[in-house]
């Protein structure tokens, strides 16, 4: 079995399983934190004489899982550095700190002998996911406007 749809967390009003502690681990909710997929948030050319800025703002309240930041940040840095090699400075302006918990489920032969259902399900610490408000940036580039033109008509899907 792989993740969880998006449906499964859809809900941004639900409780927020954010509290983890070093030092006090017993003061913690979440024992054990999730592995990180979302590592690096700075990448391209760092210059002062930058001109421009394009920022991809979130139109609706969502839950992006740091997966899908991850993959969103590896095709767009690619493709910058595709069209603009050197001349632009990339930043991913969002962190996941949001727990997403799943109570996993035993499907087979004999399973409802090793299981309680969904009595007291809290489940346990999966994943990690950004909660991204109306009006938020996501991402924000840098670069000159002599390449204005060249990024405007390779991105012509997405609003920056």
């Amino acid at each position: 079995m792989g993740i969880r749809p998006g449906r499964s967390i859809r809900d941004i009003n639900k409780v927020a399983w954010t509290r983890y502690s070093r030092s006090k681990p017993k003061r913690s909710y979440i024992k054990a934190m999730p592995h990180k997929d979302l590592n690096v948030f700075r990448m391209g050319t760092k210059k002062k004489d930058y001109d421009l800025e394009f920022e991809l703002v979130a139109e609706h309240d969502v839950i992006l899982r740091d997966n899908a930041i991850e993959s969103a940040r590896q095709s767009s840095n690619k493709y910058l550095e595709k069209i603009i090699p050197g001349n632009y400075y990339f930043i991913v302006k969002i962190y996941p700190h949001h727990v997403i918990r799943e109570n996993k489920m035993i499907a087979g032969a004999g399973a409802d002998r090793l299981q309680k259902g969904m009595r007291r399900s809290f489940g346990r610490p999966t994943d990690r996911a950004a909660r991204i408000y109306k009006g938020k940036s996501l991402f924000t580039i840098y670069t000159n406007s002599a390449k204005e033109s060249s990024i405007e008509t390779s991105v012509n899907g997405f609003t920056f």
